[in-house]
This record gives C-alpha cells, sequence and structure tokens, in this order.
C-alpha cells in the first residue's frame, strides 16, 4: 500500500531507483541529499545530516511512514567512517523523532558486513561463501555495524520495525557517486575505444576465474520496498543479488563487445584502473567536448579506486538470497542486461557517446 516516503541518499544510485519505483507505485516521496537534484515526482529535501539542528529543521514538516536510508560518506580511516557514518543516521532519525510518523526504516548496507571494512577488506578470516545472513559479524570495527545499531537503538526507542538490505556491487546510474562500477566500466571502455588501448582487465585471478554476483538498482528498489510493506520481512537483514552467478572472464567479453573494444585475455597481473586511468582526465575532457555530452569531469563518472576493491578481491564472493526468497521475494535481473540496460541509460542521457 503506498504512504509517504522518505529517501535518504535520493540523489545517489540506489536512491534515485527507489525514490523513481515510489513514485511509480504512488507514493508520496520526499527525497532527502545535501544538494537534491531535480527528480520526477519527488519533494527534495536539502540537508546535511552531519548537522543534528539542521537536519531537524529540513525534517521538521515531512511526516514519512516509510524511510529508506542509502548513504554514507567515505572517510580517511575507518574509526571515521565509523564516527561519521553513525551520527549521520542518528542525526535523521533523532530529527524524524518528534513527527512521530515513522512505522519502518529499511537501511542499506552491503557484503563488507561478510568482508569487512576497506581497511580490511576480503582479509583474516571471513564466512564461508555463499554468504548468509545467518553468518552475523566480524570481530572487526565496521562503520555498516555502527549504522544498523543506531537504527537498532531508534527502533526500540520509538517503536518502528526495521530491514537491513545487503546487496553486492550495485549497478545503477548516478552522476558523482563514490561507488559507480557500471559508470567507470562505460567511461573507462570508451577511453580505450578512443585511444586504441586494450579493455583489460583490472582485478585478480580468484575475480576473473571464480563467480561471482552483483545487484541491480531497480532490483534493491524492489527489495527495499518489499520490506517494508511486508509483515514478514520486517525486523530482519536480507542479502539481494540479482539471482544469476558469473564469471569475470565471461562478463568482461560481454562488455567489452557492447564497447566494440578489445577485450585483453588476463595474463595473471593485477592492472589496477587508479594506475590505468590516472593521466586519462584530459581524455575524456576531449571526448565530452567533441560528442556534446554531459559530464567533462571524469572524477564525477568514473570511481576507480571502488572498482579496484571489488575487482580485486582475493576470494570468491557470491550471496545467497534463499531468506528473501523464502519470504516470497522471488524478483530476478541478469546482470549482463543489466549492465548493458545502464550502457543505454548513459547514451540517452548524453553520459557516454
Amino acid at each position: 500500500m503506498a504512504g509517504t516516503a522518505l529517501v535518504v541518499g535520493a540523489s545517489g544510485i540506489v536512491g534515485a531507483a527507489t525514490a523513481s519505483l515510489l513514485v511509480e507505485q504512488g507514493w508520496t516521496v520526499h527525497g532527502l541529499a545535501r544538494r537534491p537534484v531535480e527528480q520526477e515526482g519527488v519533494l527534495p529535501v536539502a540537508a546535511d545530516l552531519l548537522d543534528a539542528g539542521a537536519t531537524a529543521e529540513a525534517l521538521e514538516n515531512v511526516r514519512p511512514d516509510a524511510v529508506f536510508v542509502s548513504t554514507w560518506l567515505r572517510q580517511s580511516s575507518e574509526a571515521e567512517n565509523i564516527r561519521v557514518n553513525a551520527a549521520m543516521v542518528r542525526n535523521l532519525l533523532d530529527g524524524l523523532r518528534k513527527g512521530g510518523s515513522v512505522r519502518h526504516v529499511a537501511l542499506v548496507t552491503g557484503l563488507k558486513h561478510y568482508l569487512g571494512p576497506f581497511e580490511a577488506y576480503g582479509k583474516g578470516t571471513l564466512p564461508q561463501t555463499p554468504f548468509r545472513e545467518e553468518q552475523g559479524r566480524l570481530d572487526i570495527d565496521n562503520f555498516y555495524y555502527a549504522q544498523e545499531d543506531e537504527v537498532f537503538a531508534a527502533a526500540e526507542r520509538d517503536g518502528f520495525s526495521w530491514s537491513v538490505h545487503r546487496p553486492h556491487t550495485v549497478i545503477g546510474k548516478a552522476v558523482g557517486n563514490a561507488m559507480n562500477m557500471g559508470t567507470t566500466l562505460a567511461t573507462y571502455a570508451t577511453i580505450c575505444r578512443e585511444t586504441g588501448r586494450p579493455f583489460v582487465f583490472p582485478g585478480s585471478a580468484a575475480q576473473w576465474n571464480g563467480l561471482t554476483d552483483m545487484t541491480d538498482a531497480r532490483m534493491l528498489a524492489r527489495h527495499l520496498v518489499w520490506a517494508a510493506t511486508t509483515d514478514a520481512a520486517r525486523n530482519e537483514a536480507f542479502n539481494v543479488v540479482n539471482g544469476d552467478v558469473f564469471r569475470w572472464s565471461w562478463m568482461w567479453r560481454r562488455i567489452a563487445d557492447w564497447f566494440g573494444v578489445e577485450a585483453q585475455e588476463f595474463d595473471g597481473t593485477v592492472r589496477p584502473l587508479e594506475v590505468q586511468m590516472a593521466q586519462d582526465g584530459p581524455v575524456w575532457r576531449g571526448i565530452a567536448e567533441r560528442e556534446g555530452l554531459a559530464e567533462l569531469d571524469l572524477s564525477r563518472l568514473a570511481s576507480p579506486w571502488h572498482t579496484d576493491a571489488d575487482l580485486g578481491r582475493p576470494i570468491e564472493v557470491v550471496t545467497d538470497m534463499s531468506k528473501s526468497r523464502r519470504l516470497g521475494f522471488l524478483d530476478y535481473q541478469s546482470t549482463d542486461d543489466a549492465f548493458f540496460d545502464l550502457f543505454t541509460r548513459l547514451r540517452q542521457d548524453r553520459i557516454i557517446p
């Protein structure tokens, strides 16, 4: 049943997809961001979640039934990630408390719940794959855990239900996003085509040869709304992925074919995109100016560091979704089509030529 929603991080990959779905389903949608962008059917709310007073003031007349939290700020250390991102969630929920309208809060985290934070990513003793929700937390500091604890404490205090959603790498459209593999690969392939460079896989042998999965932002949006409107899904944590598995040795060629570039066979050497693309800003600007593209600044489109982190992992990463399936969420999305749909949108919106 449609109600009133607040999407936090509405200009990001997940938030934009969630806001769009909610509008389509007839919800009244407020979209919160530090600098809101125009979104059809979305009522903008400008707030810096690190400022508790300003956040409360911005939310004074917002009365959501459901809150969808899909935002974070990257910091220089995990201790700072914890301090800053926990405060953002706490200030948000404190700001909404006076209104007394919130019935459900859905928090988006991710597979770093199982893999550890960036400082210790994929290292040490990790749970067995496929990752399952009952495997619980690692014995290490992690800002995802801190965000969860803020939601749990506020839910206990204020009487709303919650859900936690753990996607794998998310495929979707947003400009200026810190974790954006799809657009990163699209700009990288475009630059390879422009310069005649081969399309070189930047990651590890484990990722090239092993099984993996991903999450389309539209799939995640459907999962978020499902959990917020399904009694059996309340007060539960869920993995959420597309439902297929693949090897990057196959997907890399699929992406190369879409862009008409040569996929170089992986030879066992890790060649990070941060190195490969380090000098590509002027190349991209030249392409963008010539083709009349919407964004001249490559750094607002590509996040090589994040793509390197995902594709450089030393272990196979596969995610189990049985918990959601048992409770009735049966949606499926093929991952190669998710990439192709994104690339088509980027081309239509003049992000890539």
